[in-house]
């Protein structure tokens, strides 16, 4: 099967290529480096997908080049590539816009020529809003423009399927972690400052649960979801959910080392709670998460410890 992954040089769209090519695909790679973290950390996610003989990168802006070339002979499209991050979306919306929303439209009018199996947009919990626990059922009320841009590609990528047959199928993440994630993540901020013995910032009480999902479990599902019948929406997550001084407490105990916490007030649009009901994954599919918070975590600490040059 030859497939089209977007935001091929991302935290989990690096795992995603490694994992289709691993099981025998043939894989189409696709980002445009968006200058939102080093391009050189995307470089490294790439490092090992580049050494594959099935293997194929293209750099290409969804918003701006011709997309059709990398279409060709694609069965499926795994749409990941965004711009994410809730804080900034509330700045530079029409980065989110232009990313979110435009760049998936001009994806999906590419994928007119091609007869595709399936296309899967990979969607987020921010669209549920505050309060994201439950099922594929709970109702979309975004609280942050970031939330609304991915929100506004799920009903773009629902207009393509009822006017123009398009097989597509949205899965909503729930809080991904493990190595390469991404420089601005929570975690990833976390696990540097306490290795480096410098202060880390919990905004809000630092009572916010979320639904954690390992990045393995994240790309098994996301395969598994190929299979699904179109016009599906399915919640991917991890299934254990903890507050965040719950996951500082893991992670001092992991690396050894007290965090030093400052402490600043809520961020506008961030959500107070999210929990994934995977259910109707496990119907479909059998699917399960496997690695649980405190084995994932520390093979995310083992991994910075190495990429980021940390010492103990």
């Amino acid at each position: 099967m030859k497939c089209l992954v977007t935001g091929a040089a991302g935290f989990i769209g690096s795992h995603l290529c490694e994992q289709l090519l691993a099981d025998g695909h043939e894989v189409v790679g696709l980002d445009a480096f968006v200058p939102y973290y080093p391009r050189a950390i995307k470089e490294v996610n790439l490092t090992a997908c580049r050494q594959h003989r099935r293997f194929m990168f293209r750099e290409l802006d969804l918003r701006t080049d011709d997309l059709a070339p990398a279409m060709d002979g694609v069965e499926v499209v795994y749409h990941l590539a965004a711009m994410a991050g809730l804080p900034r979306s509330w700045t530079e919306f029409d980065l989110y816009e232009g990313c979110n929303v435009r760049g998936t439209f001009r994806l999906l009018e590419a994928t007119s020529a091609t007869k595709l199996r399936r296309f899967l947009y990979v969607s987020t919990s921010s669209v549920y809003g505050r309060y994201g626990s439950g099922d594929e059922s709970l109702p979309t009320r975004p609280i942050s423009p970031y939330g609304v841009t991915k929100l506004a590609g799920e009903n773009l990528c629902r207009a393509f399927a009822e006017e123009k047959s398009l097989p597509m199928v949205v899965l909503r993440y729930f809080s991904v972690y493990g190595p390469r994630q991404r420089p601005d993540m929570g975690y990833n901020l976390f696990i540097a400052a306490i290795l480096r013995g410098e202060p880390l910032t919990v905004f809000g009480d630092g009572l916010q649960m979320r639904g954690n999902t390992y990045v393995s479990d994240c790309v098994g599902a996301t395969i598994a979801a190929t299979a699904s019948v179109p016009g599906e929406t399915y919640n991917v997550g991890g299934g254990e959910t903890v507050s965040v001084w719950d996951v500082l407490h893991k992670l001092e105990e992991i690396i050894g080392r007290k965090a030093i916490v400052l402490r600043q007030p809520a961020r506008t649009g961030d959500q107070r709670s999210t929990t994934a009901d995977t259910s109707k994954l496990g119907r479909f599919f059998g699917w399960k998460p496997h690695v649980g918070l405190t084995e994932g975590l520390s093979q995310q600490v083992a991994w910075q410890r190495t990429a980021l040059g940390a010492g103990e």
